[in-house]
């Protein structure tokens, strides 16, 4: 009975969806959007927890004001609504059922005023930051309450090679509604250089949550991204201070990936390790989590032995949409007699458009686990989605 209801629901707001789409606002004072998101989600765990179905529907809208000699504002409201609710959404509804962290919620997304010349774009208020592949910091857009912060940002093209940039947060507000928030301190300092052979991108990301407590987070590395040949690639390596409670732990972060294009066909393969330090691994609490490591968001933290994540993966275009496959295989970077094997991941997802003009989805994440000691079970993850915007 369930999945009738759920079918007929999909299908009618698929069938709302399916009619033309107004272009974005235009006013004297300035630009609106609106943009709506519908998706389901299943999870299946090998454990007590009941299956979780979740579907959720993401309103978002927005207004930017037209620019007075470089000042600008901008404002976001988003709303998530459950429409069906059998799942932990983990504010403490649905307890007994596997987790989908998308909570009912409605909040200002972002409010900031911005000033952008030609060679400088400052905003303070509330904002999206994102910083390279958002690994270190992103927005979290997949969950339908997307991480914004509290913030001054400021960045500066000292040429057309060179951008600096730095960000100043005392709060990070998450993908969880307002109940789970955090008050921070953090420093984000960025600088990108382009050169012949790629970006050279340098970092340090200094985080301490205002808490009343001494602790801080301490990340710094350099990022390498380059294409020769028709081969894209990456190499980035980064250390980490870990300060709390009086202790103080130092881990390493190493990822190295290649991609290729052959008859059409993206090939891609991978190596990220996340180190470990007496239990600690190594942290990156402002990071788009789901975008690494699979997408079972088994290792949204890394464990205490630390993680190995060696992948690859294939992606192309069938039937007028997008497709890509992943598999992951996952082990300890410092094993114990206990911890070695970590498990695996098939990720599977395809994606087109409606008429040309409204996204539909489907993606899959599959995990096996692996050494019964790392408290990981198997588990399966559906979504479907669609969406509008105007």
């Amino acid at each position: 009975m369930k999945k009738t209801i759920l079918a007929t629901t999909v299908a009618g707001v698929l069938s709302a969806f399916a009619t033309p789409a107004m272009a974005k606002i235009e006013t004297s004072a300035g630009t609106a959007n609106v943009d709506f998101r519908l998706r389901y989600e299943a999870v299946d765990q090998d454990n007590a927890l009941k299956d979780a179905s979740a579907l959720t529907l993401r309103t978002k809208a927005n207004f930017k004001t037209k620019s007075a000699n470089g000042f600008y504002g901008f404002v976001e409201l988003e709303n998530s609504l459950a429409l069906i609710d059998d799942y932990n959404n983990t504010n403490g509804d649905g307890v007994g059922y596997s987790v989908v962290a998308d909570p009912e919620t409605t909040e200002v997304d972002q409010a900031y005023i911005g000033y952008k010349a030609d060679k400088l774009d400052i905003k303070v208020g509330r904002q999206v930051i994102t910083m390279d592949n958002h690994r270190f910091v992103g927005h979290v857009g997949w969950r339908q309450d997307k991480q914004t912060f509290d913030a001054v940002t400021a960045a500066y093209s000292a040429s057309e090679k060179l951008k600096l940039s730095y960000g100043y947060i005392n709060k990070r507000n998450r993908i969880f509604a307002d109940e789970k928030d955090i008050d921070s301190k953090d420093h984000l300092l960025n600088a990108q250089l382009k050169t012949a052979a790629g970006t050279l991108t340098g970092y340090g990301y200094l985080l301490e949550v205002d808490n009343g407590t001494d602790n801080a987070l301490d990340t710094f590395g350099v990022r390498f991204t380059g294409k020769a040949s028709g081969f894209n690639y990456t190499a980035e390596a980064a250390t980490q201070t870990n300060e709390s409670a009086g202790m103080e732990y130092d881990t390493t972060y190493l990822l190295l990936e290649g991609s290729t294009v052959v008859k059409g066909l993206k090939l891609t393969a991978g190596y990220e390790s996340l180190g470990s330090d007496n239990g600690v691994g190594f942290a990156t609490p402002l990071a788009t989590l789901h975008k690494f490591n699979g997408w079972a968001d088994q290792f949204l933290g890394t464990p205490g032995v630390g993680l190995n994540d060696l992948y690859v993966g294939a992606a192309g275009k069938a039937a007028g949409g997008k497709w890509a496959v992943t598999f992951h295989s996952y082990s300890a970077d410092e094993s114990t007699d206990a911890v070695d094997d970590l498990g695996s991941e098939i990720n599977a997802v395809y994606t087109t458009k409606v008429s040309g003009k409204y996204p539909v989805g489907v993606k899959l994440a599959s995990y096996s686990a692996g050494d019964d000691a790392a408290g990981k079970v198997d588990t399966t993850k559906v979504w479907l989605w669609t969406g509008v915007s105007f």
